[in-house]
């Protein structure tokens, strides 16, 4: 991984180059690696486009530039719809060090807001992180759990209490800067290749050895099984000798002693003395009919395990040759095969992506899912607003937020957003923050430019989801309706009032 030294020269190059380029794309091509497509022109020059990646590569984490993106098929995991819904558009405001560690901060600046990427490079414990502009942890690419368990979505982010090593080296010290970051990506891309092989090695080996015990194992069984059956085969001779000795067998008898007249040997016959003699007989031959199935069943599923353990075999003296391989695509096209495919699925699966958790907010003193939290206004009389921005999180807002003597408002007539005036208790709001709540009402809904509309007010204790109903379905009863005149003074105001998340 990259030292101290070599990661400082990394963030004066992208401060200088990528300064004010705007991020156009973001593709997640594996579990530890983003790479954002940005645009621009650095101080001198014409514009171009560069393809940065942000990797957090056990073994190679790393921040460099490739020469191309790579493709992104399926649809792409959380940390990157993370970062394409809140950072494409954005421009790269600024790189830096934070504090005296591997710690590489890349700002992004967005109309909404200021993210802030942060790649930690700590080993097994390297991060991309994305933060708010007070240090809170909005996303993460690889889980916090595996990286720093002391961290958590929402919560602010803080440096690793160890202090750093090894910041002196610099490997790179011969390179022109105008190469640096291209040569890092050569050098640790191959060196990510080579982890990657070794992962998938071990993969291959853990997967072979364990369906190779499972089937030695059924062997073992399907054996020792057929043996018992094979020996129960002389049930049927032993069965007829008991015919000609019925007449001297009562129940209560455990063995009888039969003369066999082929060979003038004595033959000893185990009964159960809880049967008759005649249920003795047919247990016998129940007992034979059973073994001769057994054998016939047994013998087809010896030689399909039989098989199983011939093609093991094969596998085994493939992957050798794949292992010892130059090739590297040989040990791919091996995994690549339906045999060896629904081996590693079964025994050792790749590690999916970490998804990306949306962040905690604080919303009237609870903590909420960020997909659930209102936009929130404040009246001039000082009481909140608060409207849905979504149809969940109407639901949300309308049936876990809202409460006591709050008020609901929706258009009437016209679909929209949830709107409920905290009144913090209070009988009698002033009449200027109804209206203010009846403006929010009119303007998130679709008759936003009326000049006048009906708005119906009813106490939340009035508004009630049915069981079934789809998302943002209430029923309310009781209330009354508002007939607002639009007034874009008012509404100039709310919109100004806005508190910030």
């Amino acid at each position: 991984m990259l030292s101290l030294t070599e990661l400082r020269r990394v963030a004066a190059i992208l401060d200088r180059e990528l300064a004010g380029h705007r991020v156009q794309a973001v593709v997640q091509p594996d579990a530890h690696t983003v790479v954002l497509t940005c645009y621009g022109a650095p101080p001198e020059g014409e514009s171009r486009r560069l393809h940065l990646v942000l990797s957090a590569h056990p073994a190679a984490a790393r921040a460099s530039l490739t020469s191309r993106a790579p493709g992104g098929g399926g649809p792409p995991p959380g940390f990157a719809q993370y970062l394409r819904a809140h950072a494409i558009g954005g421009r790269i405001a600024s790189a830096r060090i934070l504090g005296q560690d591997r710690q590489l901060v890349l700002r992004v600046r967005t109309a909404e807001r200021d993210i802030d990427l942060l790649l930690a490079i700590f080993g097994r414990r390297s991060n991309l992180y994305a933060l708010d502009s007070e240090g809170r942890i909005l996303a993460t690419l690889r889980s916090v759990s595996e990286t720093r368990p002391e961290l958590a979505i929402g919560e602010v982010w803080h440096s690793p209490s160890t202090p750093p090593r090894g910041g002196a080296v610099d490997r790179f010290e011969a390179v022109a800067d105008d190469a640096l970051l291209e040569t890092i990506e050569g050098e640790y891309a191959e060196t990510e290749r080579e982890s990657e092989r070794e992962s998938l090695e071990r993969r291959v080996d853990q997967a072979l050895r364990r369906e190779i015990r499972s089937v030695e194992r059924k062997l073992s069984k399907l054996e020792s099984e057929l043996a018992a059956a094979e020996a129960a085969t002389g049930l049927e001779r032993k069965g007829e000798l008991l015919k000609s000795a019925l007449g001297r067998i009562t129940r209560g008898d455990r063995e009888v002693v039969v003369r066999d007249w082929d060979s003038g040997e004595e033959v000893k016959i185990e009964l159960d003395p809880v049967l008759t003699p005649v249920e003795n007989l047919e247990r016998t031959f129940k007992r034979y009919r059973k073994a001769v199935r057994a054998l016939t069943k047994g013998g087809a599923q010896l030689a399909g395990v039989q098989a199983s353990r011939d093609a093991l075999t094969e596998l085994e003296r493939e992957r050798a040759e794949a292992t010892g391989s130059d090739d590297p695509a040989a040990l791919n096209a091996l995994t690549e095969r339906p045999d060896m495919a629904r081996l590693l699925s079964k025994y050792a699966p790749a590690a999916p992506p970490s998804k990306a958790k949306p962040a905690a907010r604080k919303v009237g003193g609870r903590e909420i899912p960020a997909r659930f939290a209102p936009r929130r206004y404040r009246t001039e009389s000082g009481l909140e607003v608060w409207v849905g921005r979504s149809d969940a999180a109407n639901d949300y807002l309308t049936t876990r937020l809202a409460r006591g003597k709050d008020l609901f408002f929706h258009l009437d007539g016209a679909p929209g957003s949830h709107v409920i005036l905290r009144t913090e208790g209070r009988d009698d709001p002033p009449s200027e923050a109804l209206l203010d709540a009846c403006e929010l009402a009119v303007h998130f809904s679709r008759s936003k430019k009326a000049s006048r509309a009906d708005v119906h007010v009813v106490p939340i204790k009035n508004v009630r989801k049915p069981k079934g109903a789809k998302p943002g379905l209430v029923v309310v009863h009781g209330g009354k309706s508002i007939h607002l005149r639009r007034n874009p003074a008012r509404m100039e105001r709310l919109l100004a009032s806005r508190i910030d998340d």
